[in-house]
């Protein structure tokens, strides 16, 4: 007997698309990884997944997580020259319902839902929270992504923002030389102008020129890898990284009163596990001033399943199927 399938999800990115089906059981099945810019659209990638892993059948519905705000169930990719639109996929495959949402927002929904194998708790444990307790999810990779889960009796509400282009806010004097110089830069410093990719090279950059030291490495990724093999810089610049994603953590925590946790996500993080749960990831997140007592009781993990946007594009599915 074939299985029963009660959607499509997908996890969209500049880089990936990636697509699954969800079975009557709620599992996340036939995964399939796409690189995004081999196809002239969304649609090109679904129908080959749908052909590929259902043949001439459909799923009555699709959960599809993208990188990047959803306006009026539209969005218009950064890094990809595709607009994608809740009624045009409606129309193209035929599907009884579709919804786009934010690839953090997604995240969101995961989080409750994630194995203790899939987190590594930093600070007190999780408790899980009640209906009342609220959640932020947030990650540094290409850009900085930001969602919130308020929590009801009746379902789980992910609430989309573009967290990660509010202003930076330093809290040393090296910082202040770091925002400096990257306001001498791009104007305007937002806190993905530090916590990303890009932003943790421009910040091994900074800490050369202050230290006038020579920095060897060519990106991002060698930095971390430098780190590893026990570069003084590179540890620096990566310390420091995860000092400014703790205050930036601990902020988003008292801005959505997140006493359900505070989970970090993204391509970065869980490269420098390690330096997150020994640093000064923890100690910025508790160092609020009045609020310190506050914070000091939500919990904080990091997330280190592959793909959570997929399993909060599920949850969303399960929410759709009630409805």
């Amino acid at each position: 007997m074939k299985p029963q399938y009660i959607g499509l999800v997908g996890d969209v990115g500049g880089t990936n698309a990636r697509f699954a089906l969800v079975d009557a059981e709620g599992r996340v099945r036939h995964l399939h990884i796409y690189p995004a810019r081999d196809y002239g659209s969304l649609a090109d990638i679904i129908a080959d997944f749908l052909t590929r892993s259902m043949g001439p059948r459909r799923p009555p519905r699709a959960v599809i997580a993208v990188a990047g705000p959803v306006l009026d169930g539209e969005i218009t990719f950064t890094n990809l020259e595709w607009t994608v639109s809740e009624g045009d996929l409606l129309a193209h495959f035929e599907f009884e319902a579709v919804k786009l949402l934010n690839d953090f927002a997604a995240q969101a929904l995961a989080c409750p839902r994630l194995e203790r194998e899939n987190l590594r708790v930093i600070g007190p444990p999780l408790r899980g929270g009640g209906p009342d307790c609220p959640l932020v999810v947030l990650g540094a990779g290409t850009g900085f992504g930001v969602a919130g889960l308020a929590r009801g009796p009746l379902g789980d509400l992910a609430i989309s923002t573009e967290g990660g282009h509010a202003g930076f806010a330093p809290t040393d004097e090296v910082e202040v030389e770091v925002w400096r110089r990257l306001h001498a830069k791009h104007g305007r410093v937002s806190i993905e102008r530090l916590l990303s990719g890009a932003g943790l090279f421009d910040l091994y950059g900074i800490l050369s020129e202050l230290g006038q030291t020579a920095g060897t490495c060519g990106d991002e990724k060698a930095v971390v890898e430098a780190a590893a093999a026990g570069d003084e810089l590179a540890g620096a610049a990566l310390d420091r990284f995860c000092a400014i994603l703790g205050s930036v953590a601990g902020d988003l925590a008292l801005s959505f009163g997140a006493r359900g946790g505070v989970f970090v996500s993204g391509g970065i993080a869980p490269r420098m596990a390690d330096r997150l749960a020994s640093g000064a990831f923890r100690q910025r997140f508790e160092d609020k001033g009045r609020l310190s007592e506050f914070v000091k009781d939500i919990p904080t993990a990091l997330v280190l399943h592959p793909y959570p946007a997929l399993l909060g594009a599920a949850r969303e599915l399960e929410q759709m199927e009630r409805l």
